[in-house]
């Protein structure tokens, strides 16, 4: 037999709207407080060099260790501030890297277009060399590129080792340069080529536009990576006048334990310059997207 229970309608009605206790956030603030203690360790280990590399190319100390100078000195700079030293290595650099973005950015452009914009047969095995080609380590073809820069009398020739550093930055640049591509919608080349523009005047003026963030990312990681290669110069360069900074910055170093410290780090801070002038003129490009609400529209 069902007894029924009467509850008044006002009790009901504020047992149902009660509020229920929050739960802890113990944990998460604890994981939170974790990831910002990793991320500072981190931090830390690239701030410590940095550290290093400043209090050292202003210190009369001539240390490895990371200590307080006695007094501060703009000796070491006046030491490398030379046409030897810093001023035509410097030159060089400028000349190999800047020289080898500008050919790697215009054959990125003009290869990704199709690789986009076209549909073939050989289109996907052409991505997939382009993909094992960015992971070839170039130590693993100096031997047979050497080999034949001897016989084609290329060696210790700055045309040479920049066309080589342009062709070794090829696969990674068209790679990121096709994937920028895909995002311009076709739907504005079409319009362009009803008006009666040809396929360079459509590359020209609708899609490189439309995809600056894409060739200023693409400038970016070409020019740091020919700026801070070593090897390539090293093995295809001979002559000491036309060495890159990326190669004479190895003169600082001794095997005798007479290493200039002060030297090499106010050598290393005037090194850097040049990349980090670079990231700040194209950083107003790299945080805007593609601006195709306004052009979709109508």
């Amino acid at each position: 037999m069902a007894v029924a229970v009467k509850t008044p309608t006002g009790s009901a009605r504020r047992s149902r709207s009660a509020p229920r206790p929050a739960a802890p956030r113990r944990r998460p603030r604890l994981g939170r407080l974790g990831v910002n203690l990793v991320l500072l360790a981190v931090s830390v280990t690239y701030v410590l060099p940095l550290l290093w590399m400043a209090l050292a190319s202003v210190s009369n100390l001539n240390t490895f260790r990371l200590t307080w100078p006695d007094t501060f000195t703009l000796d070491n700079f006046d030491a490398i501030l030379n046409v030897d030293t810093t001023y035509r290595p410097m030159l060089n650099s400028l000349l190999l890297c800047g020289f080898g973005t500008l050919i790697t950015v215009v054959v990125s452009v003009l290869a990704a277009y199709p690789l986009s914009r076209y549909r073939s047969r050989l289109r996907r095995p052409f991505l997939y060399t382009i993909l094992f080609s960015t992971g070839l380590p170039i130590t693993a073809v100096m031997i047979p590129v050497y080999s034949m820069f001897v016989q084609v009398n290329l060696i210790d020739s700055m045309p040479g080792t920049t066309l080589f550093l342009a062709a070794s930055a090829l696969p990674f640049g068209i790679w990121l340069m096709k994937n920028f591509m895909d995002g311009v919608p076709i739907v504005l080349e079409e319009a362009a080529r009803i008006d009666g523009a040809n396929a360079m005047q459509v590359l020209w003026r609708v899609v490189l536009p439309l995809m600056r963030p894409g060739v200023t990312v693409v400038t970016v990681f070409t020019f740091i990576g020919m700026w801070g290669n070593f090897f390539v110069p090293f093995i295809l360069l001979l002559s000491p006048e036309k060495l890159p900074a990326s190669v004479s910055v190895f003169t600082f170093l001794s095997a005798h334990d007479q290493t200039q410290y002060g030297q090499l780090s106010a050598f290393s801070l005037l090194y850097s310059l040049p990349v980090v002038m670079l990231y700040l003129l194209l950083s107003r490009k790299l945080g805007g997207g593609f601006a195709l609400g306004g052009a979709l529209k109508g």
